[in-house]
């Protein structure tokens, strides 16, 4: 018979399903980060049809969803790791492996990281916008940068001019 402590434990734990979707949607964040647009479901499936692999729209649905059955094809995981360039234990979920959860913490870094660029950018630039504008703005990001302490100390050591000397180099 379980404690009531066990039985909490194994249900606060997410589905595999549900754990599967908030990798997919932390990667899906990490490139609307990185390029400033989403993925669509059409460039997910061209590149996955050039691998030979097929996917429905309402599979990778439920997959990002979490909802239906659990997605554990190899082929399509993987091919998924090689399109948003992560090792492939990060979806396949080797349990020998601390690597999914670094990836995770790096994943979560690095858009913590861009939001605090944003951040630091529309102060600069959104010098003409009304004082209420400017405050929603930054207590939104506020908001999603608290979320995550890396991006905190992103934020706060962030310096201005490495924004510029990084957007100056694309």
């Amino acid at each position: 018979m379980m404690s009531g402590d066990e039985t909490h434990a194994k249900s606060s734990e997410p589905s595999p399903q549900a754990e599967l979707a908030r990798r997919l949607n932390l990667l899906l964040d990490v490139v609307v980060a990185e390029r400033g647009q989403p993925v669509t479901f059409r460039e997910v499936q061209d590149k996955l049809a050039e691998k030979g692999i097929k996917l429905s729209r309402a599979r990778w649905f439920y997959m990002k969803d979490g909802t239906g059955r659990l997605v554990s094809d190899p082929a399509l995981l993987g091919a998924l790791c090689e399109i948003f360039n992560v090792d492939p234990a990060y979806l396949l979920n080797d349990d020998d492996s601390d690597l999914p959860q670094r990836i995770d913490s790096q994943l979560e870094f690095v858009k913590s990281l861009r939001a605090a660029r944003v951040k630091t950018f529309a102060a600069r630039t959104l010098g003409d916008v009304s004082p209420e504008t400017l405050q929603a703005i930054t207590e939104y990001l506020n908001r999603d940068i608290s979320r995550r302490p890396e991006g905190e100390r992103a934020a706060a050591t962030l310096h201005p001019d490495a924004v510029e000397e990084s957007d100056n180099t694309k």
